[in-house]
């Protein structure tokens, strides 16, 4: 009987073995719709093209798949296909026909998120924000990490405090900060010409504009004294996560052992700079958050000349939110379900500092350098913008977005700047097999990324010239293949500040920061004047940019920033 027993158990694994090769056999056998799509060869099994998508040297990479296609297999984790995407028809499917279809991931959400989430520490941290994911306990419940109905009910709560009206209002904040701007550089320069780091005063400039215009907070940053601790922090974050994109992709595996309590135990005793880094970056931001909310809330609950007289006068967006009576009585008689918690309030302002400084001075560093490239574009933007104040004074928003070259200039350097479903395509792709292709089976689960800079500089679409830099191409008709590829980006056909539900909800606010800056900065002659654009209007009117001997390096990722950015500066006499 024994004997019998083994044996029948003997055959009843060796069945179980035979089912389960059968099953690999056949499911290695079967054809993935989407291996007909070309692509670049894996070069790890385990890693795939990870290490090069999200290199901040990736440049050549990220350009030779335009080789590819407009849409291209990839590989991700464990070599798990996915698709990388920059045909406009595909886009608007995905963005905005079919964007219930294509929702973020939970990964996306926790580790992606255009690499500025930092889930990896944040996650083993247990940060004290309720909602819980990795990129929620970085920035809390806000836009960049909420799904769904939750993201469409805050974008619906957030949408009136960036309304033109309430924009238009904070302008006068733009230019005090931007004043204070001119003034730091100035007393840098007013003996001689001087070779001064911009990036760094542009993300202090940024984190003091959106301190200011987005939460009434003034971060301190534009003196001689040491930084801000926070502008530090925004500086080291993307960098920070570059080092750390494999760990992150498998954290999800883990995050969910032990308490909060023993995850910051175990990340404080990883020998890891990286992690140590992030560790300080993550705390900084959420005891900053809550600083500034607990400040923000004794000044309203004080009311009257205490909010008037708060920085930023009441008119900056979190008092909007606080105060304006359209939203708070929606809040007020919204179901408990439809309103912001508490923890989805810190987590805006993580969300708009963060989301906004990096941005804004990127978009600068990236503005001068390009100036600093092409002085003639330089000086005939400075003429404008010279001619405009002396014929008008102070700029106001309107005025702003009358000035063409400056809006050219702007529009060009952010061109440059990034269920089972059947995507549509363009344009015919030639498969592997050498078939065409006209549309994509895209299995449940996969991973797409949404290649903005591949979108902005398709040849095909934007001319031979689509990667040069040429505001002319804004003063005159567009190529009629640019109005024909219908992307399905908010702003002048580009997807740099995306489309549908997850639009950037801050990009006007983003123009009208670097417009106020590159007004100001320009004349010295005319300093008893407001600027209206706030950071580029006014450094172009005081001072001229040139390059120096010193190579600056741009780093690829979510944002793209420069390692440093050493220009020239020189006074403009009167």
């Amino acid at each position: 009987m024994a004997g019998t027993d083994l044996s029948l158990r003997t055959a009843l694994a060796s069945l179980a073995l035979l089912l389960v090769v059968s099953g690999f056999v056949k499911r290695r056998m079967r054809r993935h719709p989407l291996d007909n799509l070309p692509g670049p060869p894996s070069p790890s099994a385990l890693t795939g093209h990870l290490g090069q998508l999200h290199s901040l040297e990736g440049w050549d990479f990220v350009r030779g798949l335009g080789n590819y296609g407009r849409i291209v297999k990839t590989r991700g984790l464990l070599n798990r296909r996915e698709l990388y995407v920059t045909d406009p028809k595909a886009l608007h499917h995905i963005i905005i026909k079919e964007q219930d279809i294509y929702e973020e991931t939970d990964e996306f959400i926790q580790y992606v998120n255009h690499y500025l989430i930092f889930g990896v520490i944040a996650r083993l941290l247990g940060t004290d924000f309720a909602l819980d994911s990795l990129n929620k306990l970085v920035f809390g419940g806000g836009l960049l990490s909420s799904l769904g109905e939750t993201h469409r009910k805050q974008r619906k709560m957030l949408n009136p405090a960036f309304s033109a009206r309430h924009l238009e209002a904070i302008v006068p904040i733009f230019y005090q900060v931007s004043y204070k701007l001119r003034d730091a550089i100035h007393s840098k320069v007013k003996e001689s010409s001087q070779e001064i780091d911009m990036s760094k005063w542009f993300t202090r400039t940024a984190l003091e504009l959106i301190g200011q215009s987005g939460l009434g907070y003034s971060f301190n940053n534009l003196d001689e004294g040491p930084s801000h601790p926070y502008s530090g922090a925004i500086k080291q974050l993307i960098p920070t996560v570059s080092k750390l994109i494999i760990p992150m992709l498998l954290l999800p595996y883990f995050s969910g052992i032990g308490s909060p309590a023993f995850r910051r135990a175990v990340v404080e005793r990883i020998p890891s700079v990286a992690v140590q880094q992030g560790r300080n970056i993550v705390d900084l931001m959420d005891n900053t958050s809550r600083d500034i909310l607990k400040a923000k809330r004794e000044v309203i609950q004080r009311g009257g000349e205490a909010v008037t007289q708060q920085v930023g006068n009441g008119k900056d967006i979190m008092s909007v939110l606080f105060t304006d009576p359209m939203i708070v009585q929606y809040n007020s008689q919204a179901a408990e379900s439809d309103r912001l918690s508490e923890a989805e309030i810190i987590a805006q302002v993580s969300t708009l500092v963060f989301a906004a400084t990096d941005t804004t001075s990127a978009a600068l560093a990236r503005i001068f350098h390009l100036l600093a490239q092409h002085p003639n574009v330089q000086a005939r933007l400075r003429s404008e913008v010279i001619d405009a104040r002396v014929q008008a004074g102070d700029l106001d928003y309107k005025a702003i977005s009358n000035l063409p070259y400056l809006d050219a200039i702007i529009r060009e350097t952010l061109r440059l700047a990034r269920k089972d479903a059947v995507l549509p395509v363009s344009k015919t792709i030639i498969g592997v097999d050498g078939g065409n292709i006209n549309e994509i089976n895209v299995p449940k689960g996969t991973l797409l990324m949404v290649s903005i800079i591949g979108a902005n500089r398709d040849r095909q679409i934007w001319g031979e010239d689509a990667e040069e830099w040429n505001p002319d191409r804004w003063l005159s008709p567009l190529p009629q293949s640019v109005m024909d590829a219908h992307f399905p980006g908010i702003y002048s056909n580009m997807m740099t500040f995306l489309g549908g539900g997850r639009a950037c909800i801050g990009f006007k606010f983003s123009q009208l920061e670097m417009s106020e800056l590159k007004h100001y900065i320009l004349s010295h002659a005319l300093t008893r004047y407001y600027l209206k654009e706030v950071v580029i209007s006014l450094l172009l009117e005081s001072f001229e940019f040139s390059l120096s001997d010193k190579e600056i390096v741009w780093n690829l990722g979510g944002i793209i920033t420069p390692t440093q950015l050493p220009l020239v500066v020189s006074k403009i006499e009167s």
